[in-house]
């Protein structure tokens, strides 16, 4: 006997209209082209090109005008190439000249999919049976670059989602690269991506204070790389520095932004390709305090690495690579507390069974136990989570995705002990959700998928995609759910 699931009627669909800007450059020789021409212009010309289009985008974006000279500002190259000294033109130059350097990037055109949900950290003015959430999503756009986005809305006392209307001038974070490093822990990470028997290696190393910033960190890189510049493998090295170093930043958003409005847009290199499947969750430590953790995955084109993304007001935001042997896939949830003194983590290791692991390192992954295996016919392929595990008294509730025949992805759950989680208490046979008629066709067929849920009222709800293309979520009445998972 399956567990009853009551699909909701909201669907969660993608919106083509909702655009952030983007630095657009096609190269320095059409970039130095493309400057001398509006420089050429009269005075009067480049006002009568400007105002047109800044009545056209200014309705689009909170301040364009301060896109444009963001743009602007990172053309010091090609004016270095052309010996033009920025600071000598005029206001109306440099905004024209970063409207030709400016981009419109549509970020859920192509799918709005693999959610989470948390409790808001505003509870205020709800009726009773009420709670405001915050819904995160995986938005992707031309070229399948991912961004995280979210929605707020309050769920009511019948487990219905009342999502709050969507701003439309969508706002990318202040980019904050500060983040000091500590020289034995940033070398501990280096050395499991490339071995120390290496040229570039040594001078890093023997260069290194024992704190850095990430500027000072490129000045040494650079210098090493003048003195090694025909070492190809030094080389490789270097690069590598940088890529992982450019893994830690700082984000701040505008207190003036609806959630709705802000945009997780990739930044580092390791992200270029995209920001994959953020499992939030609400992480409360022994003292008390309370932390909003994500893990996700950042990929650049070619290869993975697992980060960690914490804040605690959905306002400011920092992010930092996880390392260690364990950080090695996709799919790691973090548990929402610490169980006996470590921090704990679920994991997909090898790609097919589930694992856990624990730490006193929240960054820092070393050993993983195997948790689970694929045992029924709708998980053969592979298995893995679906968000962070739940707390409940009788158990850790964890939502797994199995994948079966034809690359069906299905929704089960499981049910840990709460003291020792390496244990596993009950799983369901049969899925809890499986993409039925209408949920089955999308960008990849036959998938439903979710990054995260919650209890509310005695019922857990669960928010999930479909087919990689759009969401909804579906309510189980939790006591039906552990008395089956408990064999009652």
């Amino acid at each position: 006997m399956s567990v009853n699931v009551i699909r909701k009627h909201t669907i969660f669909q993608p919106d083509s209209s909702r655009v952030i800007t983007r630095f657009l450059f096609n190269g320095e020789e059409r970039a130095t082209d493309l400057i001398t021409k509006i420089l050429a212009l009269s005075e009067k010309q480049q006002r009568e090109t400007l105002v047109p289009i800044l009545r056209d985008f200014s309705k689009r974006h909170r301040s364009i005008s301060n896109a444009f000279e963001k743009s602007f500002s990172r053309l010091t190259a090609v004016f270095d190439r052309l010996k033009i000294d920025p600071q000598t033109l005029t206001t109306t130059q440099k905004v024209l000249i970063g409207a030709y350097f400016t981009m419109e990037y549509s970020i859920e055109a192509a799918a709005f999919f693999n959610p989470s949900i948390v409790e808001d950290p505003d509870q205020s003015e709800l009726a009773r049976g009420e709670k405001r959430v915050i819904i995160s999503f995986r938005a992707t756009g031309e070229g399948h670059i991912s961004s995280i986005v979210f929605r707020s809305g309050i769920i009511d006392r019948n487990n219905n989602i009342l999502i709050e209307p969507t701003g439309k001038m969508l706002e990318s974070p202040q980019h904050v690269k500060n983040h000091t490093y500590h020289k034995d822990s940033f070398l501990r990470k280096l050395e499991e991506m490339q071995t120390p028997v290496n040229g570039a290696y040594a001078i890093i190393k023997e260069k290194l204070p024992d704190n850095f910033t990430y500027e000072e960190l490129k000045r040494y890189v650079e210098e090493t790389r003048q003195l090694l510049q025909n070492n190809t493998v030094a080389l490789v090295l270097l690069n590598e520095i940088t890529w992982l170093a450019s893994s830690h930043y700082e984000m701040d958003f505008s207190v003036d932004t609806a959630i709705s409005e802000r945009v997780i847009f990739p930044i580092a290199h390791t992200e270029m390709k995209g920001i994959e499947d953020a499992r939030f969750v609400k992480f409360t430590d022994d003292n008390g305090e309370v932390t909003y953790y994500a893990t996700y995955t950042a990929y650049d084109g070619i290869t993975i690495l697992p980060k960690l993304l914490l804040t605690r007001d959905f306002y400011h935001f920092k992010v930092m690579p996880i390392h260690g042997e364990v950080a090695q896939n996709k799919g790691m949830a973090l548990f929402p507390r610490k169980i006996k003194g470590k921090y704990a983590m679920l994991c997909r290791a090898d790609g097919v069974n589930n694992y856990i692991s624990f730490s006193d390192n929240i960054t820092v992954w070393r050993e993983s136990i195997l948790l689970q295996k694929p045992k029924f016919p709708w998980e053969f392929v592979q298995m893995g989570n679906c968000g962070s595990p739940i707390e409940t008294p009788e158990g850790w509730l964890v939502i797994t995705h199995g994948v079966g025949a034809v690359r069906e992805y299905s929704l089960g759950v499981s049910l840990l002990d709460l003291e020792n989680p390496e244990k596993e208490i009950g799983r369901l046979e049969t899925p809890l959700i499986s993409p039925n008629e209408s949920e089955r066709e999308g960008y990849v067929p036959n998938v439903v998928y979710s990054c995260g849920s919650m209890i509310h009222n005695d019922n857990l709800i669960i928010p999930y995609a479909m087919s990689d293309h759009a969401s909804t979520y579906a309510t189980v009445n939790l006591r039906e759910l552990l008395d089956r998972l408990q064999g009652r």
